[in-house]
């Protein structure tokens, strides 16, 4: 069941003239890498960041703040003749720092042109499936954990690849042997499939609704195709080593669109 959290009068929250005016914040106490749900009680529309937010029938709306968003982010609730911005307050969380060594140098820093040429088709490829904003509302159901194995990785964490510092970690890793099962985690539509991406390898993104979708990738294996509708629970990969791996294991990432969250805080909410 999905929490509510009503967004009541207080110094860092929000006015309470929000309730009147018709938001609802469900996600309780959001912090850094947050998928956040809201509700839009009666008329009106919903911006964060200066994007107009999807709100379905039922006046459910999402968006997701990052690993190094500001303690303070504002929703506007805008109607005719009205404007009004509420502050949400964010939870600062602290990160690990890993070392990666023995990486072959090439999947560390690549140079090649061909390589380059590859890599930047690719990262195309992904974005485009990650910027769909269909009216599906599936972010609204819990989560589940895609594959059952070690926590080897968590996100938000720096890794250092041969010494060389790179961008934090943007997913949730499960490693176990190659040909264990992925699942999906929650309904959606699979937006993206390809069997070898350079850097990540056997890469899959299902399209949850509204810009929220989650992306699995190193697989052995891909079950599904794109445009396919998947069921929570339902297999859709195997884990594998492929891309650049060190081992064999599931690397789990969640978006609000471009906003890299983390999928870890969808499970085992309290309800």
């Amino acid at each position: 069941m999905i929490q509510r959290v009503v967004i009541l009068l207080c110094a860092s929250l929000l006015s309470v003239s929000a309730l009147a005016q018709g938001i609802e914040l469900i996600t309780r106490s959001p912090q850094q890498g947050s998928m956040v749900i809201g509700q839009l009680l009666g008329e009106g529309e919903v911006y964060y960041g200066g994007k107009r937010l999807s709100v379905d029938k039922t006046g459910y709306f999402v968006f997701g703040v990052g690993r190094d968003a500001e303690a303070e982010v504002k929703l506007t609730l805008k109607r005719p003749n009205q404007e009004e911005d509420f502050p949400v307050r964010i939870t600062p969380r602290q990160w690990q720092i890993e070392r990666v060594d023995g990486l072959p140098p090439s999947k560390v820093s690549p140079k090649a042109p061909e390589v380059l040429k590859r890599i930047a088709a690719e990262a195309r490829l992904v974005k485009a499936a990650r910027n769909q904003e269909s009216s599906l509302n599936y972010f609204k159901m819990p989560f589940i954990m895609p594959a059952q194995g070690r926590i080897s990785g968590v996100y938000g964490s720096q890794r250092i690849l041969n010494g060389e510092p790179k961008r934090p970690h943007y997913g949730l890793d499960v490693a176990n042997q190659v040909g264990t099962a992925v699942v999906a985690p929650a309904h959606g539509v699979v937006s993206l499939v390809h069997e070898d991406m350079f850097y990540s390898g056997g890469t899959l993104i299902i399209d949850h609704g509204q810009g929220i979708s989650s992306t699995y990738i190193h697989l052995n294996s891909i079950d599904v195709k794109v445009g396919q509708t998947v069921e929570q629970g339902q297999k859709i990969a195997t884990i594998g080593a492929t891309g650049r791996a060190t081992g064999p294991h599931l690397d789990w990432r969640l978006n609000w669109f471009q906003t890299r969250l983390d999928p870890q805080l969808l499970i085992n909410q309290p309800d």
